[in-house]
């Protein structure tokens, strides 16, 4: 057969993304998981024209809730044409009678053992509605393929060693959509952050850890980054702040050549921390373990949401300055949304919470589909992008660019500039990330469908490893 891997995509920012940063591992791992005897095809709908012409027998369609409205749309006109139409990843997982609404069948869950039993009965013409997917044991998982993503994307050597994560945020789908803790042979890993064969140097040179929580499991994070040292690689990832109190461990990191960590920092409020059930978070060594990590070299990259029930319109804008107070290099600013199968969707919803008259494309991250506690939803979304444009402002972001060329590695100073640079043009241009509820419609934003082709502004997304 032939067929089509999308990822879907809704622009977030008024005027896309001046660059692609990276890739979401979903497409080209779905490719490299399908029978070799199949010919097949990867989109980003962020980068790529989405043929809606296609000579494919079989189109598959990933999205999470953001970006739901354009996988439907493209379901739909897929489906006016004829074709097969499948569907995975968060949304469907959590959403199946309403996706079923689009689609001919969809996946639940992870796709390693539901994919090809999918496949084989499109080609024996008997497709079920349901595929239920199953906890992958991670062993024997093929490299990417990386053969099939497009130029426009500046890093490519996008890997995973570990699924899951042991922590149980409220606002986090990963504990039922990847439940438990796993670990993929670490000669595997090795072997796809070997994998060499880009155009560019930095597309050899660095790797992307698309992992929940990487260090979680010391004894084989520490093999894995001593099995890294000899690739001479620059790589990135995510891990909790306890990595800060294992000076053995950052020493190891910086020899591997590690170049940046993300942390979910989430919030400098002791009562919005245990609102995301991030106990673990000790607001009082932020900044100590901070400067822990940067000691090595390492920037640290930190994600921060605005909107839990003790957050009110002034500690939001606050966050600013005090990202800037404890050294963090690369911030990333979000709202709270309750993504369907987290614990704080559930509760909101008992608490009659939810607008249920804001579509999916509220749910990007940065929009608000929820009552705040102490504001209105439009206070929240005026704080939030007041906090983004201070954040980005060309003061704030040269203090990092400045900061980091002096005390960082050559690789994460580059990480800081090209980051911070990348955010602080956005911010000069006016490139503030969409207001949802000044767009009318519930399909794609700036999108449409034009001689057989669907657009989308370019942009980027992160995307689970299930189809």
């Amino acid at each position: 057969m032939k067929i089509d891997l999308i990822i879907a995509y809704i622009q977030r920012y008024e005027f896309g993304h001046e660059r692609d940063f990276v890739p979401p591992i979903t497409g080209i791992h779905l490719a490299a998981i399908t029978p070799e005897k199949h010919d097949v095809r990867v989109f980003h709908q962020q980068v790529d024209q989405i043929e809606i012409n296609s000579n494919a027998d079989l189109i598959a369609i990933s999205f999470f809730s953001g970006f739901a409205n354009a996988a439907y749309n493209l379901a739909t006109e897929f489906r006016k044409k004829g074709k097969t139409v499948v569907a995975g990843g968060p949304h469907v997982t959590y959403c199946e009678e309403e996706a079923l609404q689009y689609f001919d069948a969809i996946v639940t869950g992870e796709a390693e053992n539901a994919w090809p039993i999918l496949l084989e009965d499109v080609e024996l013409n008997q497709l079920k509605r349901i595929y239920k997917g199953s906890p992958c044991d991670m062993k024997g998982l093929p490299t990417p393929r990386y053969d099939l993503l497009p130029n426009k994307f500046f890093v490519k050597k996008v890997i995973q060693a570990t699924r899951g994560c042991p922590f149980s945020c409220s606002f986090c789908t990963v504990p039922s959509l990847n439940p438990g803790f796993r670990l993929r042979p670490v000669e595997d890993v090795l072997i796809d952050a070997s994998y060499d064969r880009f155009k560019f140097w930095w597309q050899r040179k660095v790797v992307w850890f698309w992992d929940d929580n990487l260090t979680i499991r010391r004894p084989y994070i520490k093999e894995l980054l001593k099995g890294m040292i000899p690739l001479n690689k620059w790589w990135l990832t995510q891990a909790s702040m306890d990595i800060a109190k294992d000076s053995d461990l950052l020493d190891l990191m910086k020899e591997s050549g590690c170049i940046g960590v993300f942390l979910g920092i989430e919030s400098f409020g002791t009562e919005s921390l245990a609102d995301a059930n991030k106990r673990q978070n000790k607001i009082s060594s932020y900044k100590e373990a901070v400067a822990e990590i940067r000691k090595r070299g390492i920037a640290v990259m930190a994600g921060f949401i605005a909107g839990f029930d003790n957050d009110d319109e002034q500690s939001i804008i606050n966050m600013a300055d005090q990202l800037m107070e404890i050294g963090i290099d690369v911030p990333f600013l979000s709202i709270m949304t309750p993504f369907r199968g987290t614990p704080i969707y559930t509760t909101l919803k008992m608490e009659g919470r939810i607008i249920e008259d804001r579509n999916w494309n509220f749910y990007n991250g940065y929009n608000v589909a929820f009552r705040p506690k102490k504001m209105t939803e439009q206070k929240l979304l005026d704080a939030h992008r007041a906090l983004w444009k201070k954040s980005f402002s060309l003061k704030y972001s040269l203090r990092r660019i400045i900061r980091a060329a002096f005390t960082l590695r050559m690789g994460a100073a580059f990480l800081a500039l090209f980051m911070n640079g990348f955010y602080a043009y956005k911010r000069v241009r006016r490139n503030y990330p969409i207001d949802m509820s000044k767009r009318t419609g519930s399909g794609m934003i700036n999108g449409n469908i034009l001689d057989g082709k669907v657009s989308t502004g370019p942009s980027q997304i992160a995307a689970t490893v299930s189809l």
